[in-house]
């Protein structure tokens, strides 16, 4: 069991890595009473309304990544194991810790969702070692909504029911519903209840997991062989994707390749659209793709420390997968498309429209929150270097360090290499044809000899769009 002392070490940085605090096994947010700290409701500009949430496991993104390449060896001491080294007595036993007993948090942002506790229900029951789980819910609902970690019976009458076998891995951070100011904010703090886990996960509410999706999703990353890889994707519709006995039934998947400007009344930014599905073109790996998604996540656990959400984002829909993945893409971290689906989400069409469709959705709200969605969306845009016509004195600079860029790449190799005009508003189309068929053999070459990641100083490419008149 986790001791108080245990608990205390947690926050002191390991002997070895300046600003890297240790990591324990077993953990929760529960065992901090006292220990939380007050914010500003970002979206209230007056200041008038705080709440209380769990500090960030590591206070300093900068701290870790050091605006440069990490070490191997620094980002091998970010991730638990659910033995501790028998010499050491520590959680964090880097790559010599099996693969069956690392780590995995998995962040979900819940907005009055009925479905939230099915799929954290799913998460357990179809995992092969749920023993190493940890899932973290932001539950933002209303009185008599019900709370996701609620199971469907008292666990008196039903202890093996996975909400209560497993009550202890399962952490849930109840906000009120009127205080919800969209996914950027609730997976804000979703971030802060990661403990140093080796894996991070991050999908919604509404999501039926595989038949031993853990294994294979770690399969799949050490595949990779990038320490500094993100398996990210859209997810496929769950209608006709699991089989009763909790096996997929799909071949195909999604790749991230198909954005476009949109405007609005918060300004002209890039959107992704709808992504094409197909058998993998690469075997045996995930494929590298341009782009990150924010309905389901995979990484090492130093991508949610590195790259935390940003707290000054309130009313922000679209516009957050291009903050994430380009924040990330400076750090130095490399997106891929699973090769296979470990989950399958339920979309609001077909068998699954009329429960789907009396889902609440945080903008309901909207009216309260009026005007903060076009000052957050300046900063957004701002950090990552899209909105060069805004005089940078109009957006909120506050804790700029903590939510910005890192020293390992710049975003204009992003936006040179993958045809996108920041100025002009435009993107070079049909990018789907080289991610499909070129990218991930011309520049997964050059993954350096340690696997930290694609060196992009030896990429010298544009993208230019082949069919410019075709649709």
């Amino acid at each position: 069991d986790e001791s108080t002392d245990d608990r205390v070490d947690a926050k002191k940085p390991n002997a070895s890595m300046s600003g890297i605090p240790r990591g324990i096994w077993p953990v929760s947010i529960r065992n901090e009473d006292g220990a939380f700290e007050t914010i500003k409701h970002p979206g209230f500009d007056d200041g008038s309304v705080e709440l209380s949430v769990p500090r960030f496991w590591a206070e300093d993104p900068v701290a870790i990544h050091q605006n440069k390449l990490m070490t191997r060896e620094r980002a091998l001491s970010i991730g638990t194991c659910i033995t501790k080294d028998q010499s050491t007595g520590s959680n964090n036993r880097g790559d010599k810790c099996p693969l069956n007993e690392r780590t995995i948090f998995i962040a979900i942002a819940s907005y009055r969702d009925w479905q939230c506790r099915d799929t954290v229900t799913s998460i357990f029951t179809r995992a092969q070692h749920p023993e190493r789980l940890r899932v973290a819910v932001v539950d933002q609902i209303i009185d008599g909504d019900g709370s996701c970690d609620v199971p469907f019976s008292p666990c008196s009458e039903d202890p093996e029911q996975p909400l209560c076998k497993y009550k202890d891995q399962i952490d849930v951070f109840q906000m009120d519903a009127e205080l919800a100011v969209g996914p950027v904010f609730a997976r804000h703090i979703g971030h802060r209840l990661y403990r140093g886990e080796y894996y991070s996960t991050q999908s919604d509410a509404h999501v039926s997991f595989v038949a031993d999706w853990d294994v294979s999703i770690i399969d799949q990353m050490e595949a990779t062989r990038d320490e500094m890889a993100v398996l990210s994707t859209y997810l496929t519709d769950v209608v006709g994707s699991i089989s009763p006995s909790g096996k997929s039934l799909r071949n195909t998947r999604p790749i991230m390749c198909n954005t476009e400007y949109e405007g609005g009344v918060q300004g002209k930014h890039l959107r992704h659209l709808s992504q094409p599905e197909g058998v993998p073109d690469i075997r045996g790996s995930p494929q590298l793709q341009p782009y990150w998604a924010a309905g389901y996540s995979f990484s090492r656990g130093h991508f949610i420390a590195t790259v935390p959400y940003d707290l000054y984002q309130p009313m922000i829909f679209q516009g957050e997968e291009m903050s994430i993945g380009l924040r990330g893409f400076t750090i130095g971290y490399d997106f891929f498309a699973p090769e296979k689906s470990v989950c399958f989400h339920h979309y609001a069409k077909g068998e699954n429209a009329e429960k789907r469709n009396k889902v609440h959705h945080f903008w309901e709200h909207s009216d309260k929150y009026a005007g903060t969605g076009i000052k957050a969306m300046k900063r957004v845009l701002g950090i990552v270097h899209m909105n060069p016509e805004v005089d940078p004195s109009e957006w909120n600079h506050a804790e700029e360090e903590r939510y910005g860029l890192g020293g390992v790449r710049n975003t204009s190799k992003f936006y040179e290499v993958f045809g996108i005009d920041v100025v002009n508003k435009k993107t070079q189309r049909h990018l789907c044809q080289f991610v499909r068929g070129r990218m991930h053999k011309m520049f997964l070459k050059h993954l350096r000899p340690d696997g930290m990641g694609i060196d992009y100083d030896q990429i010298d490419f544009k993208w230019v769009d082949p069919r410019p008149n075709d649709p």
